[in-house]
């Protein structure tokens, strides 16, 4: 079996495991669940809504929604992206109640550009939207590089200044590790919205490290 089959199948089982002490009511499987999926279920929830506070109070609604519907919880899709669709759900409720929903589409920051247009190429271009000369010190950047405290440091404090659906997209895609499904059915956007949002997050967080390279 491939590494990645392997991969599949492990995360697969480890995530039934959970599910299982989960509905035995096993605290600590319930601790672990939060660890890995509250910063990004805030991410996706201010995402929908216009004040961090009421993010944070969806949130906690959705984790009284997860607790409640782990019984019924079908296996559909991963737990990850069913405990998502919950967030969405109830910021969206939240969001009618209070008259402070805003679409998801509209959190974007599409009318910024990520980085300088002039910086890629055009439209007429053989390879249009690549790098016309790649960013000061890219070939410096090595593993090495970015594990470094500061650089991550500065990574993650890029991210949290993104606009909410770049952040949740990034979040969800290069935090998490989900894939573009994935990213899709619990944020309900279509692949081409998701695409352009990840490339948007990309692009401002590889701009900033090219400065901290500089």
């Amino acid at each position: 079996m491939s590494r990645t089959g392997t991969h599949e199948r492990t995360t697969v089982e480890d995530e039934q495991g959970l599910l299982e002490r989960l509905r035995a009511g096993d605290e600590q499987a319930f601790a672990e669940l939060v660890e890995r999926c509250h910063a990004t279920m805030l991410a996706v929830a201010q995402a929908h809504v216009r004040s961090p506070g009421i993010a944070e109070e969806v949130v906690q609604e959705a984790w009284l929604g997860v607790i409640r519907g782990l019984d019924a919880f079908e296996g559909r899709a991963s737990l990850k992206t069913w405990i998502l669709r919950i967030v969405v759900n109830t910021a969206k409720t939240r969001g009618v109640r209070e008259a402070r929903s805003v679409p998801f589409a509209g959190l974007a920051g599409a009318g910024e550009p990520a980085v300088d247009r002039d910086r890629f190429r055009g439209p007429d271009d053989p390879y249009p939207g690549g790098w016309k000369v790649f960013p000061a010190n890219w070939h410096r950047m090595p593993d090495e590089v970015l594990h470094q405290r500061e650089a991550l440091d500065l990574i993650v404090a890029t991210i949290n200044r993104l606009p909410p659906a770049q952040r949740a997209v990034i979040r969800m895609r290069d935090v998490e590790g989900c894939g573009p499904e994935e990213v899709c059915a619990a944020l309900d956007v279509s692949e081409g919205n998701q695409r352009v949002l990840l490339h948007r997050a990309r692009s401002r967080v590889r701009a900033a490290l090219e400065e901290h390279l500089l």
